[in-house]
């Protein structure tokens, strides 16, 4: 852990990288919302890394820290910390928020990749 934070192999974006991910190159990807210090956040965070590696290539998993980035709270109406949102084609594809398990995800990653298939 960083300072409060969490140290993920995800990559980081802030609010600028995020418009230009979801809507100029629109590549399937997820999302994932922390805060500092929050340990569910904590706890979610492993859930992603784990799947990252099989997905590569296929799919993007991003983190944004809410705490350095507050402008994203409003810009995509954040209303549970952690928060997964899912996107494909610069379109919103649903959510995850709170505690969530790895079959979940996989189930939202796949409802988006049969589509790009």
């Amino acid at each position: 852990m960083i300072e409060g934070g969490l140290e993920m192999s995800l990559i980081q974006l802030d609010g600028c990288g995020l418009e230009e991910l979801i809507y100029d190159i629109g590549e399937g990807c997820l999302i994932f919302f922390y805060r500092n210090n929050c340990p569910v956040c904590e706890e979610m965070a492993p859930v992603l890394e784990e799947l990252q590696p099989k997905y590569k290539g296929q799919f993007g998993f991003y983190y944004v820290n809410i705490d350095e980035n507050k402008e994203v709270i409003n810009c995509f109406k954040l209303d549970e910390i952690p928060q997964v949102l899912f996107f494909k084609d610069g379109e919103y594809q649903g959510k995850l928020s709170g505690e969530f398990n790895q079959a979940q995800v996989v189930e939202k990653i796949q409802e988006n990749l049969v589509d790009l298939v």
